[in-house]
């Protein structure tokens, strides 16, 4: 009896050791996971000279086939100035080095970087930009802010429910007078920039009074917000070249819109989102303003957007070169 009695206490103790042992190791091995040193951790996979090479071999070769070209930003005969995409390749060496970290049975993680276009927005001059480029999945909000403030707020929680950011496009004059409204608007993480200053039709504007026009709600968006901006949104859509020239001259894109609610003539929200519905497209810019119609359909424009699998950003996101997933890995779980 004392014998078993014996037997056990001494396996119990040999069951804490390996438990406390055990222990140990995971404990040493979350450290490194979370200290950085995770490569660490895992590094301990030995390859052979054959299999190295093997592996550098199989990844070059791949990545000619995984490589997708840049697309250069052009003047289309209707859509005028179209932005560029990225391309994507395979990062070689990041790839290799990810690959050394797993057993030679696992699929290989493969790394990718974008390539920037040749030609980008700002190396065609001054055209004006209706849309983004079609090969991004992406589309953008454009809410032009010239009077009345009753809508603004609504809006703005409808936006921050659904985790979406747009760009306000603000009338001067009513910047100068609303400063408290914007900077709530620009809190929220939204774009800011320029709807010239007295809502205008800037075709009509001798040179200089167009300048004037733009660059007064300039030194506002500056002066008020902080904003280094870059676009220009003519009211009403009108504009001439000599508006795209001077909105060029200030550092200014001049940026229209690929689909309009037109919810200044108060048409239904049921109405507008089946407008938006049929009409979206890669690299769309929609086209609102802060009216009952729009604040009461922007919701069903964003569900519609996100089920067809649309990013919404702002007009700088959607215009920007940049792939909608600037960080791709393709294969293997490093962990």
């Amino acid at each position: 009896m004392k014998i078993r009695k014996a037997a056990i206490i001494a396996a119990s103790m040999l069951m804490m050791i390996v438990f406390v042992r055990m222990n140990e190791d995971v404990s040493s091995y979350l450290a490194a996971v979370k200290s950085g040193g995770a490569s660490l951790a895992i590094s301990k996979i030995e390859h052979s000279d054959e299999e190295k090479r093997q592996l550098y071999d199989t990844i070059v070769a791949e990545a000619a086939n995984k490589r997708e070209a840049p697309v250069n930003a052009v003047i289309d005969r209707v859509w005028r100035a179209i932005p560029g995409y990225n391309g994507i390749e395979v990062d070689v060496d990041r790839t290799y080095e990810a690959a050394l970290r797993l057993p030679a049975s696992n699929a290989i993680p493969y790394i990718f970087k974008e390539i920037e276009p040749t030609i980008k927005l700002e190396d065609l001059g001054a055209h004006p930009v209706y849309r983004g480029n079609p090969n991004k999945k992406m589309i953008a909000f454009m809410i032009n802010v010239a009077w009345g403030n009753e809508f603004i707020e609504p809006m703005l929680k409808t936006l921050e429910q659904e985790r979406v950011k747009a760009t306000f496009f603000l009338d001067g004059s009513w910047l100068n007078k609303n400063a408290e409204m914007a900077r709530k608007i620009q809190a929220a993480g939204h774009e800011m920039s320029n709807h010239a200053y007295s809502h205008p039709n800037m075709s009509e504007l001798s040179r200089g009074a167009a300048y004037t026009q733009i660059a007064k709600t300039e030194e506002l968006l500056k002066s008020t917000l902080g904003v280094n901006n870059r676009w220009f949104a003519p009211p009403s859509g009108d504009f001439n070249q000599m508006t795209v020239q001077v909105a060029r001259e200030q550092g200014l894109q001049t940026v229209l819109w690929t689909i309009d609610t037109v919810d200044w003539r108060k048409p239904s929200a049921e109405s507008i989102v089946h407008k938006i519905n049929a009409k979206l497209e890669p690299g769309a810019l929609i086209l609102m303003h802060p009216t009952a119609s729009s604040r009461d359909a922007l919701a069903g424009m964003i569900a519609s957007a996100k089920a067809k699998g649309y990013a919404l950003g702002t007009v700088s996101e959607t215009l920007s070169s940049d792939r909608i997933a600037s960080s791709v890995v393709e294969g293997a779980d490093l962990f």
